[in-house]
C-alpha cells in the first residue's frame, strides 16, 4: 500500500514539472495587444530616433609600417653592438606612437579644429566644416587660444553686417565684418567668405572654441587604429564622425604628421649619427698618431727596424758564432795536441800530424817541414848511423823546427783564446738580443695590434659616416599609403536602419515579456480552473465565472443568453450531476456558500445561483447566513428597489415568536421569482446566536419546502460561524476568486476537505478574465451573434 502511494506521489511530482511548451506560448499569446502595442511603440520611438539624430560616417584608411632595415638611418650604427636592435619594430608601439597626443595636437592645430561652426536647423544643428561663411581671427597668441572654451552666436544680417551675442538669451549687438570684438580671452575678428556668404544670411551660426588638450583627448578616443592581421604590418586607421570630410582629413593628416615626424626623427638620427661619427673620427685619427709614434720611439730605442728578421739573423748568427767557437776549441785542442807531442822525447822522432793546425798556415808549414826532415833522417839512418855528421844536423835541424814550432804553437794558442773570448763575449751578446726578442716582439705586435684596430675603426667610421651624410638626403617615411581615406560603408554607419528597427522590435517583444514573465513569476494567485486543479486535487470543481464588466449586468436575466448566465447554466448542470451521483440524505437539497476569506464572491453567487435555479421552473430559498457582513441585501437594494429588511435571520432566531413564512419575502429579479431570507440586523454575539436550536428548525422546514436551499454565509478561514452550521448542509460549494485568492491559503480549504469539516464540497471559480476563461468563452457561446472584427468587415 505503502509502495502505491509513493508511486502515486513520484508521478504527481514529475507531473508537476513537465513542460508544456503550447501552453506556455498560450499563456503569451493572449497578451497579443500588449505585444503589438509594444511593438508598434518601439517602432514608432526609432523611427522619430532615427528621423532626427545626425548620421555618423566612417573614413578608412589603410597603411603598411614599413621595417627600419631598408630605410632608417639609423643603418649607419646598426652593425654596431651598442646600436644594435630589433629589425622589425612592434606594430602595438607604433600604434600608440601615432595615437600619441603631440601627433593628434598637430592635426587640430593643422585643419584648425579647435574652432567649430554649427548652423541651426528645424530641429538641432548641423557642423560646417569647409562651409563656414564666416572665419573667426584670434589677436592674442596661440598659447592662449589653446587653453579657452568659449562660445558665441553670429547672425548674419548682411555681407557687410552681423549680430554677435556670447549667450543664445542674451540681447544681440550688431558689428562690421573685421570689426575688432572685445571677448574675456581678447580680441577677435570675425571676416566673411565671399563664396557662400548669400546662402547664410538671417541664418544663425554658432561659434564654439575648445581647449587644444580636451579636442586631442576625445579625438584620441575617436581614431580607431588596428592591424589588419595577427602578424600583418598593415594597419587600418579609422575615425567616426558627423562629417565625412572631416574624418577624411583628420585620418589623412593624422597618416602624414606621422611620415613627417618619423621623417625628422630619421634626419635628427642622421644627423646625431653624423655628428657623432666626425667626433670619433677626429679621436681615433689622434689615437693613430699616437700610437704610429709609439711604433716609432719602440724601434728607435731599440735600434731595430724589423724585429721578425733580426730575430732571425740574431739566430743565424748565434748558430755561426757557435760554430766558430767550437771551431776555435777544437783547434787549441789539436794546438794542446801537438804542443804535447812534441815536448814528449818518446816520440821525439815521430811524425807530427800535418792537418792539426789548419788555423794557422805557420805551423802546417813547420810541421810538413818535420816531417820531411824526420823522413829525410830515416832514411839516412838505414845507411848511416847517429853520429853521421848529416844525421846529427838532421837533429840539430829538427830541434830547431821543432822550437819553431812549439813558439807558433804557443802564439797560435794565444790567439785562438782571444778569439775564443771574443766569441763567447758575442754569443753572450746575442744570446741576450735573442732572449730580449720575444718581448720587444710582443711589446711591438701589441702596439700594432692597437693601431690595426684603430685603423680599421677609422676606415669603418669614414664610411659610416658617408652612408649617414647620404641618408640625410634619402630619408624615406615609415609608413606607406595603400588607401587613402575613404568613406567604406559608402553612406552612414550610424544609426543602422536594418538594425535599429530589429532592436526595435525585439525590445517590443522583450518589454511586455518580460513584464508578463516577471508577473507570472512573482504571481501568487489563481486565474482559472486549472490553477485550482493543480493546488487541490481530488475536489470536484463545478466550473468559472466570468468576470462582469463595471458597467454590465451582475444579476442573470431570464432567457439570459450571456457568457455569465451561461456559466451558471454550466455550473447548474455540473452540480445536478454530482448531486445525483450521490446517495440522499438529509438536507441534500440545502447547499452552503462559502470561500476562505472575504471578497471572493460569495453573496454574489449565492444570489446569481439562486436566480439560475429558480429560472429552471424550481422553489428556491435564498438565506443569508453571512449575519457579520450581511451582502445580500445591499445587492438588492441596488438591482431591486423594493427590497426590505426588517426581519431576518438574526430576528427570526432571537425571537422565537416570529414564524419562518414571516421572515421570508419573495422577490421578482429580471422577471424571476425568488424566496430570500435576508441576514437582518448585524447581531452582537453571531457564534452563539448561530448556535440557536431554532436553526435546525429553520432548515429542517425550509428543506422540507423548497427545492433548493441556498445559504450564503461567512468566511470559513476568518470566523468560526461557516463550520458551526455546516452539518445542517447537504452540499457545500467553496468560492475562489481569480487573481484576488492566494494559492497559499487554498491548504486551508484543502485540510477542511480531507477532514470532512463540510458536507460535499465542491469547488467555483469566480471572475476569471476572458483570456484565462475556458470552454465557451474562449470561443463564444454557440448561436450567440459573432462578433465581427474590422478586416472581416470589410469583407462583407
Amino acid at each position: 500500500m505503502a509502495l502505491i502511494e509513493n508511486n502515486d506521489l513520484s508521478n504527481t511530482s514529475s507531473g508537476n514539472f513537465n513542460f508544456d511548451l503550447k501552453k506556455t506560448l498560450s499563456t503569451y499569446l493572449k497578451q497579443w495587444k500588449w505585444f503589438a502595442l509594444s511593438c508598434l511603440i518601439c517602432i514608432g520611438l526609432t523611427y522619430l530616433d532615427l528621423r532626427y539624430t545626425t548620421p555618423q560616417y566612417l573614413a578608412v584608411a589603410k597603411i603598411m609600417l614599413l621595417d627600419d632595415k631598408d630605410n632608417s638611418s639609423m643603418g649607419a650604427l646598426k652593425d654596431l653592438s651598442l646600436f644594435s636592435e630589433k629589425e622589425d619594430a612592434m606594430v602595438e608601439d607604433e600604434i600608440e606612437v601615432v595615437k600619441s597626443r603631440s601627433f593628434l595636437r598637430n592635426i587640430i592645430k593643422r585643419l584648425n579644429l579647435n574652432t567649430k561652426y554649427y548652423v541651426k536647423g528645424r530641429v538641432g544643428e548641423s557642423e560646417l566644416y569647409k562651409n563656414s561663411p564666416i572665419v573667426v581671427n584670434f589677436i592674442e597668441s596661440d598659447s592662449i587660444i589653446n587653453k579657452t572654451s568659449f562660445q558665441f552666436y553670429v547672425e548674419v544680417l548682411s555681407s557687410t553686417d552681423f549680430n554677435y551675442r556670447v549667450n543664445e538669451e542674451d540681447n544681440s549687438k550688431q558689428y562690421v565684418f573685421g570689426e575688432t570684438i572685445p571677448t574675456s580671452f581678447g580680441g577677435i575678428i570675425i571676416s566673411p567668405k565671399s563664396n557662400n556668404l548669400e546662402s547664410f544670411i538671417g541664418s544663425d551660426i554658432r561659434v564654439k572654441i575648445t581647449p587644444l588638450e580636451y579636442l586631442a583627448e576625445s579625438l584620441k578616443n575617436k581614431i580607431d587604429i588596428d592591424p589588419i592581421g595577427k602578424s600583418s604590418k598593415v594597419v587600418e586607421v579609422s575615425m567616426v564622425d558627423p562629417v565625412i570630410e572631416k574624418a577624411k582629413d583628420i585620418v589623412n593628416t593624422l597618416i602624414d604628421e606621422y611620415n613627417k615626424s618619423t621623417i625628422e626623427e630619421k634626419n635628427e638620427i642622421s644627423k646625431s649619427t653624423a655628428d657623432f661619427i666626425n667626433e670619433r673620427v677626429e679621436l681615433i685619427a689622434e689615437d693613430l698618431v699616437n700610437v704610429d709614434d709609439s711604433i716609432v720611439r719602440f724601434k728607435t730605442g731599440n735600434k731595430i727596424t724589423d724585429v721578425a728578421s733580426e730575430a732571425g739573423q740574431f739566430l743565424s748568427s748565434s748558430v755561426e758564432n757557435e760554430q766558430r767557437l767550437d771551431q776555435a776549441k777544437t783547434q787549441i785542442s789539436q794546438l794542446n795536441y801537438m804542443k804535447e807531442t812534441l815536448g814528449d822525447d818518446a816520440s821525439m822522432y815521430q811524425p807530427i800530424p800535418s792537418n792539426l793546425g789548419l788555423g794557422d798556415p805557420t805551423i802546417t808549414a813547420l810541421s810538413m817541414r818535420y816531417n820531411e826532415v824526420l823522413e829525410t833522417r830515416r832514411t839516412l839512418l838505414k845507411s848511416a848511423g847517429e853520429q853521421n855528421p848529416v844525421v846529427i844536423q838532421l837533429d840539430q835541424t829538427l830541434n830547431g823546427i821543432r822550437q819553431n814550432l812549439g813558439q807558433s804553437i804557443d802564439n797560435s794558442s794565444k790567439s785562438l783564446r782571444l778569439q775564443i773570448s771574443s766569441l763567447q763575449s758575442q754569443s753572450q751578446r746575442i744570446n741576450s738580443k735573442i732572449s730580449a726578442n720575444p718581448r720587444q716582439q710582443s711589446r711591438l705586435r701589441s702596439i700594432e695590434r692597437s693601431q690595426g684596430i684603430k685603423e680599421s675603426l677609422y676606415l669603418y667610421l669614414l664610411e659610416k659616416r658617408e652612408e649617414a651624410t647620404i641618408s640625410l638626403t634619402a630619408t624615406s617615411p615609415s609608413a606607406k599609403v595603400i588607401d587613402e581615406a575613404y568613406n567604406s560603408a559608402g553612406g552612414p554607419v550610424s544609426p543602422n536602419k536594418q538594425i535599429a528597427y530589429i532592436s526595435a522590435l525585439f525590445f517590443g517583444l522583450a518589454i511586455p515579456f518580460g513584464f508578463f514573465y516577471i508577473k507570472n513569476l512573482l504571481d501568487t494567485k489563481i486565474h482559472n480552473k486549472e490553477d485550482i486543479d493543480r493546488e487541490l486535487k481530488n475536489i470536484t470543481v463545478l466550473g468559472e465565472l466570468p468576470k462582469v464588466k463595471s458597467s454590465g449586468k451582475s444579476l442573470v436575466e431570464r432567457n439570459d443568453r450571456s457568457i455569465l448566465s451561461e456559466s451558471f447554466r454550466m455550473i447548474r448542470t455540473n452540480f445536478e450531476f454530482v448531486k445525483n451521483g450521490k446517495e440522499s440524505k438529509e438536507y441534500n437539497n440545502v447547499v452552503f456558500v462559502t470561500s476562505t476569506i472575504n471578497g471572493e464572491g460569495k453573496s454574489f453567487f449565492s444570489l446569481n445561483m439562486a436566480l439560475t435555479l429558480a429560472n429552471a421552473n424550481k422553489r428556491v430559498l435564498l438565506i443569508g447566513a453571512d449575519v457579520r457582513n450581511p451582502q445580500i441585501y445591499p445587492a438588492l437594494k441596488k438591482n431591486y428597489s423594493n427590497a426590505r429588511s426588517n426581519i431576518g435571520l438574526t430576528e427570526f432566531l432571537v425571537d422565537k415568536s416570529i414564524l419562518v413564512g414571516e421572515a421570508i419575502n419573495t422577490y421578482k429579479i429580471n422577471d424571476i421569482n425568488i424566496d430570500i431570507l435576508l441576514s437582518g440586523k448585524v447581531p452582537p454575539n453571531p457564534a452563539e446566536l448561530l448556535m440557536n436550536d431554532r436553526l435546525k428548525d429553520l432548515f429542517d422546514h425550509v428543506s422540507d419546502q423548497y427545492d433548493y436551499v441556498i445559504v450564503d454565509t461567512a468566511p470559513a478561514m476568518l470566523v468560526t460561524d461557516t463550520l458551526l452550521i455546516s452539518k445542517y448542509a447537504g452540499h457545500t460549494i467553496y468560492l475562489t476568486r481569480a487573481g484576488y485568492t492566494e494559492k497559499q491559503i487554498l491548504n486551508f480549504a484543502k485540510d477542511l476537505h480531507q477532514n470532512n469539516k463540510l458536507n460535499g464540497m465542491m469547488l467555483v471559480v469566480n471572475d476569471v478574465r476572458e483570456s484565462n476563461f475556458g470552454y465557451g468563452a474562449q470561443y463564444g457561446y454557440y448561436g450567440a451573434p459573432v462578433k465581427k472584427g474590422f478586416f472581416r468587415r470589410k469583407r462583407v
